[in-house]
């Protein structure tokens, strides 16, 4: 009898122990939480939304423009000096507050909209003031920011192999490649940095919604290559 209310008094636990356990291989292999931690993604996603980003879509599929990403900043918006260090206790601990959704992301995790992949032309811009992808007019008046233009800074490069263009939606308001320009990776981001696509905005209820990709990416041509 003593036994077997012992077996009983560790069932609980066990429980917790066990759904804790495939909470956090779902978060790491599968899609996790996460936090927006600024407005450089308005109107699209608000400061404080909780979203969904889905770590399987791109085994499936490759990164494609339009979709919006969470990646790792590290050695392209932020230098790899800057990165703050934690102790091993910490840094597990911020890991798994930030697997099911209760801590901040690092400051070294970004979420921004992909406008341009491996070799395409990215120019800021044309005669009509609009962002152009191998030639094309991007049509952004679903996405960016009411009263935003395009771009208030001009550019024009040439994405290098994997690599990708990203750029927030409150085009006034986010520090995205084209402020990385004259930094070592050139605005660039590895596409080995992106954490997963932002498939669902989750919390707060009266914003529950997916994240599609505009229309106006898939008018797009791949990139020229015999330049």
């Amino acid at each position: 009898m003593a036994k077997s209310r012992r077996d009983a008094w560790w069932d609980l636990p066990l429980t917790f122990i066990i759904a804790f356990g495939v909470v956090l291989l779902l978060t790491t292999f599968v899609a996790r939480p996460f936090s927006i931690p600024s407005g450089s993604m308005e109107d699209t996603l608000q400061v404080g939304d909780r979203v969904l980003v889905n770590k399987v879509t791109y085994r499936l599929r490759p990164i494609e423009r339009g979709d919006v990403v969470v990646f790792d900043g590290t050695d392209s918006f932020v230098a790899a000096g800057e990165v703050p260090q934690r102790d091993p206790i910490t840094g597990a601990l911020s890991w798994l507050g930030q697997s099911v959704g209760v801590v901040p992301p690092d400051s070294t995790d970004f979420v921004k909209r992909v406008i341009g992949l491996a070799g395409d032309h990215v120019v800021c811009c044309d005669a009509e003031g609009r962002i152009t992808v191998n030639d094309v007019p991007l049509d952004e008046d679903s996405y960016i920011f009411p009263g935003d233009v395009p771009s208030d800074m001009n550019f024009d490069v040439i994405v290098p192999e994997g690599k990708l263009w990203m750029m927030g939606d409150h085009r006034s308001n986010s520090a995205d490649s084209r402020y990385h320009l004259g930094d070592p990776g050139g605005g660039m981001v590895p596409q080995s940095r992106v954490v997963g696509r932002v498939m669902n905005v989750l919390w707060p209820l009266g914003r529950i919604q997916t994240i599609p990709i505009p229309e106006t990416f898939a008018q797009i041509p791949a990139p020229n290559t015999d330049s």
